[in-house]
Order: C-alpha cells, then sequence, then structure tokens
C-alpha cells in the first residue's frame, strides 16, 4: 500500500470506457454509482493488480482498459478492512455501494489515469 501523506492513502481502480466517460463527466473528482447487480466498488492497493484486471477484465469485456489513481482519506478508509481477493497481491478495499458517495466525498484531489489498454 502506497501512503501519499499521513493523511491520505494512494489506490487504484481499473475502469472500463463506460465508466471512465462518466467519471469525465464528474470532472475526474468522483466514481459514478454502482449497477443494481454491482453491490460493491473494489479499489484496490497495488497498481500491479489494477493493471492486471484492466488489460486481461475490461479490454475483452469492453474493448479498453484503464488504471486510475487517486488519493483518499485514511481515516475515511479505516472503517474497511483490507480483503484478499483469490490471493495475497490481490489486495482491495470492499465498499458497500450505498457508501460509495461517502467514499467520492473522501478523495482528496482528482483522478488520474496511468495507463490504458486498447
Amino acid at each position: 500500500m502506497t501512503t501519499a501523506s499521513p493523511e491520505t492513502i494512494t489506490l487504484w481502480r481499473p475502469v472500463g470506457p463506460e465508466e471512465l466517460a462518466l467519471m469525465e463527466q464528474a470532472e475526474m473528482r468522483a466514481f459514478p454509482p454502482r449497477l443494481p447487480e454491482q453491490p460493491i466498488f473494489y479499489p484496490v492497493l497495488t497498481e500491479d493488480y489494477a493493471v492486471k484486471i484492466a488489460r486481461d477484465w475490461n479490454v475483452p469485456a469492453s474493448g479498453k482498459g484503464y488504471v486510475t489513481r487517486f488519493q483518499v482519506a485514511a481515516d475515511f478508509l479505516a472503517k474497511y478492512p483490507v480483503q484478499e481477493a483469490g490471493g495475497r497481491d490481490h489486495l482491495e478495499y470492499w465498499i458497500p455501494a450505498e457508501d460509495l458517495p461517502a467514499f467520492n466525498a473522501a478523495i482528496v484531489g482528482v483522478i488520474e489515469v496511468t495507463a490504458s489498454f486498447p
């Protein structure tokens, strides 16, 4: 886990083109609401894991995949345990969909695209 400062934690999120377009509409300051079949929002703790998901899952599903990086207030994340999703290198936070507005409010600065896969 990379720490940007004592008050924030750096996270990554793999996204497809539709989600990125919605993020751009929000001026790269928020993630869009979850769909009914998506009860969990899962930002990940490493760029390598985000790249793997963007490249291996988003590209086959939607033709493109992007990796985003952003800072979140550490005190907000403190109430969510880190989850291991299928391997010790696959670490993520599981944020319930109903908590996404509060998560978005805890983002410090803007969300950046760090990689894209055609």
